[in-house]
């Protein structure tokens, strides 16, 4: 409260009925194929500034999102496509630290990759880079920031964007990508692409899968390795490596005996 007056935090924590007053508080979540113009199925979630974040998380795991299955023994464990933390503390920050007037919170979901959206731009003395290590804490909406932290919601010492670099890396995924895009944040977190699925997905042949397949745990194919595990050519052994560098999936590294072929990180 300020005098008789509620604070703009106050109602985004706590009202009932948030969107009567900031129409953009809430989040869009949209399920895509192949493109981005592909939109199979879309939800809204709506809640206050508490609520929102576990309610997203709830709708991605059940409709969105597929529990990879693994056992113990006999027990069966469920794991998550992208590590339960860092998703929360991207959705936490969203909307500790989003501007609230034109735009929702959006959060796409792809075959290979989650990006979470939020309109707003970083304090003029952060860059993206800083965003990677420990940073003072600037949060755009203050009262909002010091309620959640007070709750016990989010950190007060910049450590959020860190935190999902370390539970990314502690899964085994790729680094996730943090930009600027149209106005705001966008935080991409990229699944493993190197799974059977995704690969067949991608219109590899046989041996083009089982190769990065194989060699996933080395990071890195050589043209001999490829020639002698399928029994083939060299010329054919390069014409596949060259299409698996022409999709994205391996950088070439080097010059005739010497290259080396890299798995994308």
């Amino acid at each position: 409260m300020k005098g008789e007056d509620l604070k703009r935090a106050a109602l985004l924590l706590f009202g009932k009925d948030v969107r009567a007053f900031f129409p953009t508080a809430y989040v869009k979540i949209g399920r895509f194929g192949s493109t981005d113009v592909d939109l199979l199925f879309q939800d809204l979630v709506q809640g206050n500034a508490f609520q929102l974040a576990d309610l997203t998380l709830e709708l991605l795991q059940k409709k969105y999102l597929m529990a990879p299955v693994s056992y113990q023994g006999l027990h069966r464990i469920e794991g998550s496509e992208y590590p339960f933390e860092a998703l929360r503390e991207i959705l936490l920050n969203a909307i500790v630290h989003r501007t609230y007037t034109t735009a929702p919170i959006q959060v796409s979901v792809y075959n290979d990759r989650l990006i979470v959206w939020n309109e707003g731009t970083l304090p003029d003395n952060l860059s993206i880079e800083d965003l990677k290590r420990k940073h003072p804490s600037l949060p755009k909406n203050p009262v909002l920031a010091d309620v959640c932290f007070k709750g016990g919601l989010i950190e007060a010492w910049g450590r959020g964007t860190v935190k999902i670099m370390e539970e990314c890396r502690r899964s085994g995924l790729p680094e996730p990508r943090i930009e600027t895009v149209a106005g705001g944040i966008s935080v991409t977190l990229f699944k493993d692409i190197y799974t059977e699925e995704l690969l067949k997905g991608r219109g590899l042949n046989e041996r083009q899968v089982n190769a990065l397949l194989h060699w996933k745990s080395e990071g890195k194919i050589q043209n001999s390795w490829y020639k002698e595990k399928f029994s083939i050519a060299d010329r054919t052994a390069l014409r596949y490596l060259t299409e698996l560098v022409d999709k994205g999936l391996l950088v070439k590294v080097g010059e005739k005996k010497a290259t080396v072929y890299i798995y994308r990180s």
